[in-house]
């Protein structure tokens, strides 16, 4: 069965090693295969990865879109790590993650990474108010 996605106009999608780039209206893609295939707001940008958990997102990000995903596992799991170290109440997302990965489904992976980037998120911003 084939992927369909709705792109809006100007919209960009990477599949597989090429951005795709919507022109002025709204396109329907049916897509079949095995490729690898993103969203533009699915994308996180090197730069963009400003905390570990947001790290992690963009270290899967790399493995879904890489020919040998496992060239980033060393990485990931050093990471994981140090992150379940400073906050072990995050350890059950990352088992679901660390499923997913282990299955090949990296997909799945980011978007369970993306709800630890919220919890993250929650915990900073708690830590910042007055207590």
């Amino acid at each position: 069965m084939a992927l369909v996605i709705d792109l809006k106009p100007g919209e960009k999608i990477l599949i597989g090693n090429a951005v795709i780039t919507n022109d002025s209206q709204r396109t329907r893609l049916h897509i079949a295969g095995d490729a690898p295939i993103l969203r533009e707001k699915d994308v996180m940008q090197e730069e963009e990865a400003d905390s570990p958990c947001k790290r992690v997102y963009f270290l899967i990000q790399c493995m879904y879109l890489a020919r040998n995903p496992k060239e980033y596992h060393q990485k990931y799991f050093d990471l994981l790590r140090e992150i379940q170290h400073a906050a072990p109440r995050l350890s059950f997302f990352f088992l679901a993650i660390n499923e997913h990965i282990i299955e090949g489904n990296y997909y799945k992976a980011m978007k369970t990474a993306r709800e630890v980037i919220k919890v993250e998120e929650e915990l900073l911003n708690n830590a910042k108010q007055p207590g």
